[in-house]
Order: C-alpha cells, then structure tokens, then sequence
C-alpha cells in the first residue's frame, strides 16, 4: 500500500505484473491489482472524475446519485466503489470471486462509458474542501502533507485518505481510509510506518494517526468521541486481583 512508496524494499509485488487489458468497442480497460486482495482498480481509457478528486459509495443506497455505480452494485459479490480522476476501484466481499465478478464489471463499465450518458448527477461532484482559512497553522500543515504527499501515493493503489480531525491536547491526527485501502490487510502498517512517520517527521505537535473504524465511518465525530470513552473506561477498570 502506501508505505511502499516510503521504503527501499517494497511490500508486494510489482502490481503492474497482473495487468490485463480489454478492448471492447474501441474502449481500453486495463484492471490493476492493489495491495487488497478483494479490491481491482479499473483504469478506463478516459477521464472519470477532476484529477485528485474521488467520489467513493459503500452501498446500493449511497450510490442512487450515480447510475454506473448503481450498475455495479447490481453485482454479486462488490462491496464498495470508488471513483477517481482516471480510475475505478471495485471492491468484492470476501467470499466471491473475482472470476465470476470481472466479466461483469468489463461489460457495465464499457457499455456505460461508451454510451454518452453522465456518470453522476451535478450534485454529486466532489468539491476541494482541503483547506479551510480558519485552520490553525499545524492543520494547515497537516492537510497540507496529507494532499501533496501522501493522497496521490494512495490513490495510485486504489484507494484514497480522508482527513478527518485534529486533537491538539493529545497530538493525535483522526484519518480515514477508502476504497481499497478500507479493508487492506496491511492498512494498520501503512498506517503507522507510513503516514505516521512522515507526519511526526514534518509536525512536532503530531503524536499519533489513527484511523476511523468502518462501522463508524457515517459518523466520524461521534466515533473518535466513542473511541477516547472507551479508553477512558478502560483505564478505570480495577487491577485484577493478585493470585
């Protein structure tokens, strides 16, 4: 995942080793693998989103904004999609397999690229919201390394990096992850030997990055809240007794 790109040995191997190109009415698809084993980054010969923008649903519900997306969760087996400047990723629930899903996701993708019609609604656009004026100078900072640095190397694996809060009493950065990187099994190290360290290497005032869990990811507020509560009611436990 990401923290290939901040080492000299890399994690995995060389994801372009897995390619596989489709050319379906004078539309290139080529899939990409990602350091996610359930998640393929599909790369359409043409323009989906902005460059650097992502647009990420993880459900049928959540995608009634965008007619490709709803296609692709007609799908056995896909979990989420995200879309971003040149790319989509489909991620598949663990049991199903990607040589029953791909065929699938081939024919939607082309016939819905090739047909003219728009991928989302106006509404449904991503705006650059990164940067706030009312941000102090360590956020600043913060968004800052996070959108130059780190984003493009984790949307190069298919997923993307959401900032999500600044804890100045703990030094702690809240930070959730997307699209393929959601449910990769190497995210915890990405996590701390990548975005971490380069963090706390740029920013003295950053301590610590965790990362939003998926089942409070609707909302995230509530559930650093819930996290710092049931620290705290660990800490208040009894010892146990001496034997």
């Amino acid at each position: 995942m990401f923290l290939s790109r901040f080492t000299t040995k890399s994690l995995r191997p060389s994801s372009l080793a897995n390619r596989q190109i489709l050319s379906l009415r004078s539309l290139f698809i080529q899939t990409e693998d990602t350091p996610n084993d359930h998640a393929l980054k599909f790369l359409p010969s043409q323009t989906i989103l902005p460059e650097g923008d992502t647009i990420e649903y993880t459900s049928g519900r959540e995608a009634a904004a965008s007619p490709l997306a709803r296609k692709l969760f007609a799908v056995d087996g896909v979990k989420t999609v995200m879309f971003g400047g040149n790319f989509i990723t489909v991620e598949k629930r663990p049991n199903y397999n990607w040589m029953l899903i791909k065929p699938e996701v081939f024919s939607i993708l082309t016939e819905s690229l090739t047909s003219g019609e728009p991928l989302f609604d106006q509404s449904e656009l991503p705006k650059d919201t990164a940067y706030d004026e009312d941000d102090d100078d360590v956020v600043s900072m913060i968004k800052e390394l996070i959108f130059t640095r780190i984003r493009p190397a984790i949307q190069e694996d298919g997923g993307d990096i959401e900032f999500v809060k600044y804890e100045e009493d703990s030094g702690t950065v809240w930070l959730k992850l997307m699209g393929a990187c959601r449910s990769c099994d190497s995210s915890s190290v990405t996590l701390k030997n990548g975005i971490e360290s380069m963090l706390k290497h740029y920013i003295e005032e950053v301590e610590e990055v965790k990362q939003i869990e998926e089942e409070n990811e609707k909302d995230p507020l509530e559930a650093i809240k819930l996290a710092k509560e049931q620290q705290q009611q660990q800490q208040d436990l009894p010892p146990p007794p001496s034997i």
